[in-house]
C-alpha cells in the first residue's frame, strides 16, 4: 500500500487524508497543535467546494449550513450601493469552521493516523520516498502547514514568502438574532461584512487599514464600527470574543507546487486574502484534484505533476483577485471612493470578480 504523510491538520491537510485515505493509501496526519480540531469563526463553502466534499463522501456540508442569500453592498449610513437582487452570483453555503472540521475528520477510517504535538523540523527525499525529522518516511509527503509552511521554506530557502495586505482582520460571532440579510459595508479604509449560522448566531468579519503588528481587540473594533448602520452596532456587543487577526497572502510567483515527491496544498501553496471568501475552499479543491490526478494516473511523478499543471495556475488566479478586491475595498481616498462606488452601483463589478473561479 502507498503511504503518504500530511504535515498540517488543518480544512486543507484533513481533506486530504481524506482523499488520500478513498485512493487507497495509508496515510498519516502531523500536526503541531497539542490537540485535533479548528479555531476560528464563519466560512463560507462554495459550490464547486461542496461537491469536492461530497465526491470524497464527507457528509452533512448542506444539512449543517445555512445557504446564505445573496446580499448587497452598503455605506456606513446604511444607504445601499448594490442591491442584492443585481448581485447575481452563485450562493455559498455558511458554517462554522470548527463544525466543517469535524465533518470532514469524521471521515476518517483506519488507513488514517493522526499525531499531534508534533513538529516537523526538517524533510528530505530521494527517489524512493521522503523522510520527515529523520524519524517518519513516506511515499508522498503533502504540505499543508500554512501561510508560513516550514515544508515551503526547506523547499523554496529563496522565496520571500508572506507579504502584509495593508489591513487587520476582526472576526466574530454574534449570539443573537437580527432581520437583515446580511451583506458588506464599505467605508473610509474599512469594511464590515456579516451572514447567518445554522443556529441563528451571526458571523461577522471586519478590516482596517493599519500597520501590521498594530495590535486589536473588542474595544478598537467597536469604536472604529460602533456608529455604523444597524445592525452592526448589535452585532459588535452580542459578541463574547473578537479574534484578531492580520491579513498577508503569498508573494507572486507563487512557487511550484510539486517537488519531487512533495506537494505544497492550501495556503502553503496559495495563501490569499479572505476578499474572495474561498481559501479554505481552494484547499478543499487542492484535495480534490489531488486525488483525481492519483486515481486517474498510476506513474506518480505524472500524476504529482497534473496536479501541479492544474492548480497552480487556477489558485494563482484567485491570489491576484481576491487582493485586487481587498485594495478596491480598502481605499481612503473619497474620491476614489465615490467613483468605485458609483462603477459598482452600475455594473456590479465585485459580483462579477467573485463569481468567475
Amino acid at each position: 500500500m502507498s503511504t503518504a504523510i500530511v504535515v498540517g491538520a488543518g480544512i486543507g491537510g484533513v481533506t486530504a487524508a481524506v482523499a488520500l485515505q478513498r485512493c487507497g493509501w495509508q496515510v498519516s496526519v502531523l500536526e503541531r497543535a497539542p490537540e485535533l480540531g479548528e479555531v476560528g469563526a464563519g466560512i463560507s463553502v462554495w459550490p464547486s467546494a461542496v461537491a469536492v466534499l461530497e465526491e470524497l463522501g464527507v457528509k452533512g456540508v448542506e444539512k449543517a449550513a445555512v445557504v446564505s442569500k445573496p446580499a448587497g453592498m452598503r455605506k456606513p449610513s446604511g444607504r445601499w450601493v448594490l442591491a442584492a437582487a443585481d448581485l447575481g452570483v452563485e450562493i455559498p453555503v455558511m458554517i462554522h469552521r470548527a463544525q466543517l472540521h469535524e465533518l470532514i475528520t469524521a471521515e476518517f477510517g483506519p488507513a488514517v493516523t493522526v499525531r499531534t504535538g508534533y513538529t516537523v523540523t526538517k524533510i528530505s527525499q530521494d527517489e524512493t520516498g521522503v523522510t520527515i525529522n529523520d524519524e517518519l518516511r513516506a511515499d508522498l509527503v503533502v504540505a499543508a502547514d500554512g501561510i508560513r509552511s516550514v515544508v515551503r521554506g526547506a523547499l523554496y530557502p529563496q522565496y520571500e514568502g508572506p507579504r502584509y495586505s495593508g489591513y487587520t482582520a476582526y472576526r466574530g460571532i454574534a449570539d443573537l438574532e437580527v432581520d437583515d440579510g446580511g451583506g458588506e459595508t464599505w467605508g473610509r479604509g474599512r469594511r464590515f461584512g456579516f451572514a447567518r449560522l445554522i443556529d441563528g448566531r451571526i458571523y461577522w468579519y471586519a478590516t482596517a487599514n493599519q500597520p501590521a503588528g498594530h495590535g486589536g481587540d473588542h474595544a478598537a473594533v467597536s469604536e472604529a464600527f460602533g456608529d455604523w448602520h444597524d445592525p452592526i452596532p448589535k452585532l459588535l456587543a452580542g459578541t463574547a470574543d473578537v479574534l484578531h487577526s492580520d491579513i498577508y497572502d503569498l508573494q507572486l510567483p507563487l512557487v511550484p507546487f510539486v517537488h519531487g515527491r512533495v506537494v505544497l496544498l492550501g495556503d502553503a501553496a496559495h495563501a490569499m486574502t479572505p476578499d474572495l471568501g474561498r481559501g479554505a475552499c481552494s484547499a478543499i479543491e487542492d484535495a480534490g484534484a489531488l486525488a483525481r490526478h492519483l486515481h486517474e494516473t498510476p506513474e506518480l511523478a505524472t500524476a504529482l505533476n497534473g496536479y501541479g499543471a492544474e492548480r497552480r495556475p487556477a489558485t494563482t488566479k484567485l491570489v491576484k483577485r481576491s487582493r485586487a478586491i481587498g485594495r478596491v475595498g480598502q481605499l481612503e481616498n473619497p474620491l476614489v471612493r465615490a467613483l468605485r462606488d458609483g462603477l459598482f452601483t452600475v455594473g456590479g463589478k465585485v459580483a462579477s470578480l467573485r463569481r468567475r473561479k
